[in-house]
């Protein structure tokens, strides 16, 4: 009879392809797993395409990087337990779903913006100063912009998580940055949150997708709004360490569920009639792991010992201009040139945010 083992027993509760890490050779494997070749003994380190810096420095936590295995580039969330890491591999049928949900979202834009213009021309007219219609307004506009932000993501999550070449341009990161907090952080404030935010000491060029990156960023600081409690406070700073950027935001909320730890990469994990709304069906974890991962990087969710939720993406500093593509594609703004900010935050911003004359 084969002798209890409580590494084979987790894996068997886990349905999906699996594997654990113990100083960096694999000894045990799924079974579903084992169709990606996967063999005790292998080492793991050479696999690791994103991650290498961050995985050797993880402490606890649970990180998201990417793999290649057997030549084939596959996503994977690390969570490290007591006695070995457990690797839990990304599924090919996350792809088909994030497809279909792409083509529903196609059908609901046009619509969308249809009444996003009607919208535009009608309310100005009836938003006069002092008009007694100037809150339902706002609740309008704040429920739209909720809608374009839903469609958006539903369009993008698959387009993001395709391996192609990122297009990339040099930029100053301090300036990026700055950009992104500097409208962030007024925006937070009216929803009662002070954000403090320490920057790069000095421009820094390197080579990203701004718009991918400013994605992940807002994404990120809704989620630490959404799980922010009565705090009032975020902290967020970047860092250069040797290669890497390393961009933290962490809230002081009561943090993610023990129950859900080690499934915060996990798609569509919101099961319908979930009374907290603060969780969706992730696809805005997607747009930021797909945002870290086309840069080099990886995403890191940790419960610091002072409470709250901590999340770190790491950047590669890239400079060589042979990574750069260089494209006459015209480029369309996901937004249809509204503000960036008040559509990633407009979860959690409040209604006043959303007069017509802010939004315009």
């Amino acid at each position: 009879m084969e002798q209890y083992n409580p590494t084979t027993e987790i894996l068997n509760y886990i349905s999906g392809p699996s594997f654990t890490v113990v100083d960096g050779r694999i000894t045990r494997v799924s079974e579903a797993a084992r169709k990606f070749f996967l063999e005790p003994g292998m080492e793991i380190y050479p696999m690791l395409v994103t991650g290498q810096e961050e995985y050797r420095a993880l402490t606890n936590g649970c990180l998201y990087l990417t793999l290649k295995i057997a030549e084939i580039p596959c996503n994977a969330s690390v969570s490290r337990m007591e006695e070995f890491d457990l690797f839990t591999l990304e599924q090919e049928t996350d792809q088909s779903e994030l497809q279909a949900i792409a083509l529903a979202s196609q059908a609901l834009r046009t619509p969308l913006s249809s009444i996003m213009t009607v919208a535009d021309q009608l309310f100005p007219a009836a938003n006069g100063e002092g008009s007694p219609a100037n809150a339902q307004i706002a609740r309008i506009n704040r429920a739209l912009f909720q809608m374009l932000r839903i469609v958006s993501n539903m369009s993008d999550a698959y387009r993001y998580s395709q391996q192609v070449k990122p297009r990339l341009t040099l930029v100053d990161m301090r300036s990026l940055m700055e950009d992104i907090f500097s409208k962030a952080a007024p925006l937070m404030e009216s929803a009662g949150i002070t954000l403090h935010f320490t920057n790069l000491p000095h421009s820094t060029f390197c080579l990203a997708e701004p718009e991918k990156l400013e994605r992940a960023v807002n994404n990120i600081l809704s989620n630490a709004m959404k799980f922010s409690g009565e705090s009032g406070r975020i902290d967020a700073k970047i860092i250069l360490k040797g290669t890497m950027f390393h961009l933290t935001v962490q809230d002081y909320g009561s943090g993610v569920p023990d129950e859900l730890r080690g499934h915060i990469h996990t798609r569509f994990l919101r099961q319908p009639g979930l009374e907290d709304n603060r969780f969706g069906i992730g696809l805005g974890m997607v747009l930021i792991r797909s945002a870290a991962e086309a840069h080099g990087g990886t995403v890191l969710f940790e419960q610091p010992e002072e409470g709250g939720t901590r999340i770190t993406m790491t950047i590669a500093y890239r400079q060589s201009a042979d990574t750069a593509l260089h494209t006459s594609m015209l480029h369309v703004d996901y937004a249809g040139e509204r503000d960036h900010a008040l559509i990633e935050l407009s979860d959690v911003l409040p209604i006043d945010d959303y007069q017509s004359g802010n939004i315009n």
